[in-house]
């Protein structure tokens, strides 16, 4: 068969559509990465957020029980805490400066903490 025999095939060069197709793949990979993004990211942020406030909540219950004198409570994720990486909780304004009060681990939750005996009432 000759060209003339397959005039549809006249003047195709298989190298001219490469350029195009690497560019279509390209922005089809961007469309990929913004779309997987624009899935996980609002769960990543919903996530830290509560385990934020719930932090500063465990943290404040920590303060309040073993140093009511404090005048607030602080809670930070640190990657080389004092318990190891986690959630920490820090007095403000007590013991002359910041103290670790309690390390509230990866996933804080709120302690159980048992009432302090009063002086001279125990029963």
């Amino acid at each position: 068969m000759t060209e003339d025999e397959e005039p549809e095939l006249a003047g195709y060069v298989p190298t001219e559509g490469v350029p195009r197709r690497r560019r279509m793949r390209f922005v089809l990979r961007i469309v990929v990465v913004v779309g997987i993004a624009c899935l996980v990211l609002p769960g990543m942020l919903t996530t830290l957020s509560v385990a934020s406030s719930t932090a500063q909540e465990a943290c404040n219950a920590w303060v309040g029980y073993e140093a009511p004198e404090a005048t607030s409570a602080s809670a930070r994720f640190e990657l080389f805490g004092t318990g190891g990486p986690g959630w920490q909780c820090y007095t403000v304004g007590a013991f002359g400066g910041e103290k670790n009060v309690a390390s509230l681990g990866l996933i804080p939750i709120s302690p159980k903490l048992s009432p302090v005996p009063k002086p001279g009432k125990n029963a």
